[in-house]
């Protein structure tokens, strides 16, 4: 059986080890040596440097990271924002221009939005649910197709479908942030997309004591982002690219497990007098159900809501939880609680975020490993207390 051929959570276990492994050890080693000797390469980016992505904690990475997602090459950076930079700064030159989905997570917005236009390149957001106001917005110097496969943090589902051949149409490159359902839910090469983004601090290690990026997808492109990460040094090292594969192991069960939990919580939300909307693809009552029942594979761990007292109520609830811990991130065992107001988002201007419909009293909720009821229970006394 071809690697290709196994199983998904086979790939997860087995995907780029070390063949044969070195000196018999079960996990890779930590090669936490700057540089290795010299070997005959004869191209600067082919020499064996931590900085020049290339040790074995590297490679056995790239390797698994492109079998989970079905595709041909891999990539990982020292941070998601430092692998969403670098693939845009490598596929984008002055002059450039960039369509992107209106509501995206707070850094990336805020990189196109505040320090590219110092660059020289230019964008345009136009509605990810709505091709036909696509169009109006190409110029000649157009080149790609930004979106998140499940926003931040509203949750929205573009019509990926629809923007892929649109972008082949007109001759663009698409590129996704998946790192909200993972390659458990979404593997976004098999729809035909051409990179993947990941922050791997989230879903792909879940352990909350790292920081990674990924990005997956086409040899041709990964090969420029990489080259472009070279340059910009923007490296994992190797005890952290040790703990990311280590994570990785877990990711199927954890993911599966965080699928179940977030759908029985955002239905015990939707169903309290106090919730106002629960924003979470897995709902009936999500205005994309039809379409995430088509695409995924699952829905996510990942859900927001707003209440029906605003701000001042969802602050109440932040400080009444007991087991949520009250921190920014997302994708590990344990769940947390944030309004993106306040973390994730705080860089928009309030006028920019209520246009994005990302009130002040949105909550975002990741949901951990923690027993499901546990944490129903948990919402359900400080929604309870009013």
């Amino acid at each position: 059986m071809s690697e290709r051929e196994q199983g998904f959570d086979t790939r997860l276990i087995h995907a780029g080890t070390p063949q044969p492994r070195i000196e018999g050890a079960i996990a890779t080693p930590i090669f936490q040596s700057a540089m290795f000797e010299y070997a005959g390469e004869r191209d600067y980016h082919d020499l064996r440097y931590i900085r020049l992505n290339n040790t074995p904690n590297h490679r056995v990475l790239h390797e698994k990271l492109a079998a989970l997602e079905g595709a041909e090459e891999a990539l990982v950076a020292g941070s998601g924002m430092a692998a969403i930079s670098t693939t845009l700064l490598a596929l984008l030159d002055s002059g450039d221009h960039l369509l992107m989905q209106d509501c995206l997570y707070g850094g990336t917005h805020d990189l196109v939005h505040k320090d590219f236009p110092g660059l020289g390149i230019r964008s345009d957001t136009v509605d990810g649910d709505d091709p036909s106001g696509w169009e109006a917005k190409l110029t000649p110097r157009t080149k790609l197709f930004y979106l998140e496969t499940l926003s931040n943090p509203l949750l929205q589902m573009p019509d990926i479908e629809s923007a892929v051949a649109f972008a082949r149409a007109h001759g663009l490159v698409t590129v996704i942030d998946n790192t909200f359902p993972s390659p458990v839910n979404f593997r976004p090469a098999e729809h035909g997309i051409d990179l993947s983004l990941h922050s791997a601090t989230k879903y792909l290690n879940g352990h909350s004591d790292l920081v990674a990026g990924a990005v997956i997808g086409s040899a041709r492109l990964v090969e420029r982002v990489r080259r472009k990460l070279n340059h910009l040094g923007g490296t994992l090292d190797p005890h952290a690219g040790f703990l990311l594969e280590r994570g990785m192991k877990t990711l199927g069960v954890r993911v599966r497990y965080q699928n179940a939990s977030a759908l029985s919580f955002a239905q015990a939300l939707e169903a309290h007098r106090a919730v106002k909307r629960v924003n979470y693809p897995g709902l009936a009552s999500h205005p994309r159900h039809a379409r995430a029942k088509q695409l995924l594979d699952g829905f996510g761990g990942m859900l927001s809501f707003e209440l029906h007292g605003g701000a001042d109520a969802a602050r109440r609830f932040l400080e009444r939880t007991r087991l949520f811990l009250k921190a920014p991130s997302l994708g590990g065992a344990e769940s947390l609680v944030t309004r993106p107001a306040t973390t994730s988002h705080l860089g928009l201007a309030p006028s920019e975020r209520e246009r994005m419909g990302i009130t002040d009293g949105l909550v975002r909720v990741s949901i951990g490993l923690e027993t499901t009821a546990d944490l129903i229970e948990d919402a359900r006394q400080a929604l309870d207390a009013g």
